[in-house]
């Protein structure tokens, strides 16, 4: 099973908006990598590992793969894919002419995809593609994601 993130205010959280984070990396990685995980992100992938998934990351900035690949890294994390904005405007967008959605997992045959913007659940809905939105700070978020990929997983 393949499932994918979103960064910024998913995976990516500031404590002044209410989000408990994983400790901060050491120095010298906390003068590069800026972002805050927010607190239950190790657990998550060490368990959606365990349960043997594919973690992936589509996002819609512009970091370089090397930034994200290595941020996750230092928390000891390993990402199998990374869909930047640049990526995603090359490999989807350039396809068609009209606007495609901002993220369009399917076309990476992603089962699950995870992000807190409603317009991309919208989106989800309307092109046939599974998205689990997640909101405010929620400390059930880690096995409210598990049941979906046991959902996933379960179906015929």
């Amino acid at each position: 099973m393949r499932i994918s993130f979103d960064l910024d205010d998913t995976l990516f959280v500031a404590e002044e908006d209410g989000f408990t984070l994983e400790p901060p990396l050491g120095f010298p990685w906390n003068k590069l990598y800026h972002e805050r995980l927010r607190k239950g992100t190790i657990e998550l992938m060490r368990r959606l590992r365990e349960a043997g998934c594919e973690i992936w990351v589509y996002t819609t900035s512009f970091r370089t793969p090397f930034y994200i690949r290595s941020l996750f890294k230092h928390y000891g994390i390993r990402i199998d894919s990374i869909v930047n904005g640049a990526r995603h405007e090359k490999e989807v967008q350039a396809e068609h002419k009209d606007p495609m959605p901002s993220k369009y997992p399917a076309h990476y045959r992603i089962d699950l995809h995870v992000d807190d913007d409603r317009s991309v659940y919208q989106n989800g809905q309307y092109y046939g593609f599974r998205v689990f939105q997640i909101g405010p700070p929620d400390d059930e978020w880690v096995d409210k994601i598990m049941a979906q990929v046991g959902k996933i997983k379960a179906a015929p």
